[in-house]
């Protein structure tokens, strides 16, 4: 399997940024760690291997880039503004620096947005906001709410950059027709703290008349065990 390891300086966010790339061709993947998870995460804790096959085969070319959660949602040195506004760098990075990559190395198909845990929160807080560039979002044992991470602060930056406050009021046409067209799963466990976050995106999309599939793994929890599973499931070959 090819695997490649990129760094380089990115503007958007004012230091070096490194990520993992896995495969020669196929639809394009990103994926983005755990909560102040590394890029090597996912090839670490073995998400990577568990559909080693497909990628081997072409089906997928994989990206796992790295976070700055640190610097963003977890730092609780600086202002919950200013953790937000960090946060909306990195999403800059990643549709215009990251995306671009991906793009260029697959061979086009639906472009899918995926993580697990932490990753599944980004995957949901990001993918919602650009349905035009994600065509698949996969959450593995995601949790949605971003109130835990900013001490009740409020503004409209905060209020754009969390799904579960601004999907309730989204109206614009365009918008809701782009997302009614992107394939959405929410995969959680049974036994798995989130899965009350994941009914409650489940019911607010529908709510929208987004379709979306709400999976709960009987047995399952937070663990990745489970998403191993899940990952080889929602990447099938």
């Amino acid at each position: 399997m090819n695997r490649e390891y990129h760094k380089w300086y990115s503007e958007r966010l004012g230091r070096d940024m490194e990520l993992l790339t896995f495969g020669h061709s196929g639809e394009p993947v990103l994926l983005l760690p755990t909560s102040k998870g590394r890029f090597y995460q996912a090839e670490d804790f073995g998400l990577i291997g568990a559909i080693a096959d497909r990628i081997q085969a072409g089906r997928y070319f994989v990206v796992c880039a790295d976070s700055v959660d640190e610097e963003s949602w977890f730092n609780t040195s600086i202002h919950p503004h200013d953790r937000v506004a960090r946060h909306a760098a990195y999403e800059q990075y990643l549709l215009h620096e990251v995306v671009p990559l991906l793009k260029s190395r697959s061979t086009g198909g639906r472009l899918t947005l995926g993580g697990c845990s932490f990753g599944g929160f980004h995957t949901y807080n990001i993918g919602l906001r650009h349905p035009h560039v994600f065509q698949r979002l996969l959450s593995m044992g995601g949790k949605f709410e971003t109130e835990d991470f900013l001490n009740g602060h409020q503004d409209e930056s905060v209020y754009y950059h969390s799904c579960m406050q601004w999907l309730p009021g989204v109206s614009d046409p365009g918008h809701l027709s782009a997302l009614r067209r992107v394939e959405m799963m929410l995969a959680v466990g049974e036994h798995d703290f989130c899965r009350p976050s994941n009914e409650n995106l489940s019911k607010l999309l529908w709510s929208k008349d987004i379709s979306n599939q709400l999976a709960i793994w009987w047995g399952g929890t937070h663990d990745w065990p489970v998403w191993r599973q899940m990952i080889q499931h929602y990447l099938p070959g």
